[in-house]
């Protein structure tokens, strides 16, 4: 899966960061589903510490799979703990740094222009609600986002009707995607995802007992210049930085 890096944009903010000398820049590896946050946080925190901290956006999957590969990540968030798991045994992470960082929503979207309010459980005719087209989902299994989905679906005895009608995704971002340009009818993707596509609506939310618990862990990964990323994490994990993250609608974990 191809990654792309974004420049921060400069911004001004409130909190006081000392520059590091002698510090190289730091690349952040995350989970699509912290795009629109974590770009908003790397600018803030680039315009106050003098820095140029970058972000690579993809499925946790295939996040984890670049690091393994060789991958030049300094810290590595994840959108689920199984993928941060498989690198600690691998020993690609210094677990000492590694803490949950935030929490999501599991929702479904359909096109603004057809949504309807529905109650999800195990009633819902969700295949009757695609209508003969496809439910997008993240690949349930390999990204977080489609694991979590299946996890769903089968808790509420709905997987069984629809596993036959999905519309696999390479990451959560690009499963929105798929519904807001009316190539899906439907979608299960995280609620700030939904948030930041003004052509889906969210017409229902998962159960928090239907799924494991959408927790995102972040840690430094082995071999990353701490003295450039060990103040990125801290900052991350403030008052401070953590409300780049609320404002978009995650969860704080307290773990």
């Amino acid at each position: 899966m191809a990654l792309f890096r974004l420049s921060a944009l400069l911004v001004a903010a409130g909190l006081c960061l000392a520059p590091v000398a002698g510090a190289r820049d730091t690349t952040v590896y995350a989970a699509a589903s912290l795009k629109t946050a974590l770009d908003e946080a790397l600018a803030a925190y680039n315009a106050q510490a003098g820095t140029k901290a970058t972000a690579a956006y993809a499925a946790s999957s295939a996040l984890a799979r670049q690091i393994e590969a060789g991958a030049p990540a300094d810290i590595f968030i994840s959108a689920d703990q199984e993928w941060m798991d498989h690198l600690a045994k691998a020993g690609l992470i210094r677990t000492e740094s590694r803490f949950t960082f935030l929490g999501n929503q599991l929702v479904l979207v359909m096109e603004r222009s057809q949504a309807k309010r529905l109650t999800i459980d195990g009633s819902l005719d969700l295949a009757g609600l695609l209508n003969g087209r496809r439910l997008a989902v993240g690949d349930v299994n390999a990204v977080p986002a489609g694991r979590y989905a299946k996890a769903a679906l089968i808790r509420l005895g709905l997987w069984n009707k629809v596993s036959d009608k999905l519309a696999p995704a390479e990451n959560v971002r690009a499963a929105l995607a798929l519904v807001a340009r009316g190539e899906a009818a439907a979608g299960i993707v995280y609620a700030t995802d939904a948030r930041v596509e003004p052509g889906v609506a969210i017409v229902g939310v998962f159960p928090a007992d239907s799924h494991p618990l959408i927790a995102y862990p972040v840690a430094l990964v082995t071999g990353a210049d701490t003295a450039s990323a060990q103040p990125l994490l801290d900052f991350l994990r403030s008052d401070e930085g953590r409300r780049h993250f609320t404002n978009q609608g995650f969860t704080v974990l307290k773990k």
